[in-house]
């Protein structure tokens, strides 16, 4: 059995605690893995997750902010790029167009200088750095093109060549400089569908070959699922989850990982007691646990994993709303009152038929409810509205005071007859995810924003809008809107909830 010190010598790249701001932005947020030596690891999210610059970090175009990158177990946070054994293939291959097949491969060789002991006439050492021999440069760039399936294209033109086997040459360039680590970005983006998915299963097998470790940049689920030892799922430069392509899919963490990896009926539900769960308005028998008693649950269940009976055997009754052939399955939407539910069969029934569904305990997946209410920290202005979250809102500033009132000034009455300027009084605010609504009409909201995220949960979208400031809102809608919408948010003024803020010291 390894000790732990020898697991941890076999980290070739570990990343503590390592932070990335632009312009006072931060980008990547305090993130900690390691890779293993040898492994094929995929950063995977949406863009502007924060992916790309962390690959960056590693390969040394970036320095972090904060925290530390270490290689073999050794800091490397400011090494320039050309002193770590690392190289980087590009979503633009940057091929030189002059250049044949050979020359592009052999161009990093041509400029390597390798360190040489030497003895002078009068028996001194000495350290000289020479070019590589013709006959070494040629050996090594054509193990390179065998490997990548290129051999006998040394003399090549660029411009002859198809996407896919340009792709290869640049990965020939970069592994013919025995690299420990292979940085790829997205180096399939440019690709058709159907060279994509030959490139995937390439990709996998040369990795397999070379023995290296691969560092790979994807925003493609089917790409991370498909190559990859491990999966570092990130969104708003953080990490979500860390784990084996199998645990990804078959137990997401959050909802965002649940909705990103796949396809997903995403629910709200209670957990009445350890192995059971509320959604859809009825019981389901499932294999979480470790809840409190009643604890609002996010619910997640994958189409595959729901079964289509007759009425009077499901769980759940519905009528069936479209079904579409997918080549491997049908993709069927079923509406059980105002849940509607994706099933992913092999047999279809008929649209608007009526249908009974089921789920199996081991198909059900509980996780802890991340967003409950939005909570701020506000302030009461002159004009007994609120200021939080970036914006400014109607609010009921009584509720501060049970049995208070406002007089004609505007001046806090309470119930003992006390007059209270509330000017600059710090409030905390609390909004409920329903309680807010979106409009693209900008002046008609207290705060503006942009839509950064949005999740279907079977009866609304979860949509996350963030203002100017980065200041952010949780709300959900019935309405599908875009990505990276700017709206104004509204809020009734009943629907803003006020406590006074516990000076420190005080109880």
């Amino acid at each position: 059995m390894e000790t732990k010190k020898e697991k941890k010598s076999n980290h070739i790249i570990e990343l503590v605690n390592v932070s990335k701001e632009f312009d006072g932005v931060t980008v990547v947020e305090n993130i900690n893995f390691y890779v293993r030596k040898g492994e094929f690891v995929t950063f995977l999210g949406p863009s502007g997750c924060g992916k790309t610059t962390t690959l960056r970090m590693i390969a040394g175009f970036e320095i972090p902010t904060s925290g530390k990158i270490l290689l073999n177990g050794e800091d490397i946070s400011v090494l320039p790029p050309n002193r770590r054994p690392v190289n980087t293939v590009f979503q633009k291959y940057a091929l030189f167009p002059h250049l044949n097949v050979f020359e592009n491969v052999a161009f990093g060789l041509k400029l390597k200088r390798v360190e040489t002991t030497i003895v002078d006439k009068k028996g001194r050492t000495k350290i000289k750095y020479k070019k590589l021999p013709k006959e070494i440069i040629a050996e090594k760039v054509n193990k390179a093109l065998e490997i990548v399936d290129l051999a006998g294209f040394e003399k090549r033109s660029i411009s002859t060549l198809s996407g896919g086997q340009q792709q290869r040459i640049a990965i020939a360039r970069a592994i013919v400089n025995e690299p420990e680590i292979l940085l790829l970005d997205e180096p399939l983006g440019a690709l058709d569908l159907k060279m994509r998915k030959e490139m995937q299963l390439e990709l996998k097998a040369m990795h397999k070959r070379l023995g290296i470790t691969f560092i790979y940049v994807t925003h493609d689920q089917e790409e991370a699922l498909t190559m990859s030892d491990t999966i570092v799922v990130m969104s708003d430069g953080s990490i979500q989850q860390i784990g084996t392509p199998e645990s990804i899919y078959n137990e997401p963490k959050n909802t965002f990982v649940a909705d990103f990896i796949g396809e997903s009926n995403i629910f709200t539900g209670v957990m009445p007691k350890d192995g059971q769960v509320r959604f859809c308005g009825k019981a389901f028998t499932c294999l979480d646990g470790g809840f409190e008693k009643d604890e609002p649950v996010d619910v997640v269940v994958r189409p595959e994993d729901v079964i289509i009976t007759d009425p009077e055997s499901g769980t759940l009754k519905g009528k069936v709303t479209s079904v579409v052939f997918k080549g491997i399955h049908y993709q069927i939407l079923v509406q059980c009152g105002r849940y509607e539910i994706e099933i992913q069969s092999t047999s279809a029934p008929q649209v608007g038929e009526k249908v009974g569904l089921c789920v199996n305990p081991d198909g059900i997946h509980v996780m802890k409810k991340i967003f409950r209410v939005n909570k701020f920290s506000g302030v009461i202005t002159k004009r007994n509205t609120v200021e939080f979250g970036d914006g400014e809102f109607e609010c009921d500033v009584t509720q501060l005071y049970p049995g208070s009132h406002l007089d004609e000034e505007g001046y806090l009455i309470t119930a003992k007859g006390e007059k209270l300027d509330l000017t600059d009084t710090e409030v905390n605010v609390e909004v409920g995810l329903h309680d807010i609504t979106m409009s693209d009409n900008l002046d008609e909201g207290g705060a503006r924003g942009n839509i950064i995220s949005l999740i279907y949960k079977s009866e609304y979208y979860r949509y996350i809008v963030r203002t100017e400031n980065e200041e952010d809102y949780v709300l959900a809608c019935e309405d599908l809107w875009n990505e990276n919408d700017l709206v104004s948010l509204s809020i009734p003024k009943d629907k803003i909830r006020l406590t006074l803020k516990i000076a420190e010291g005080t109880k």
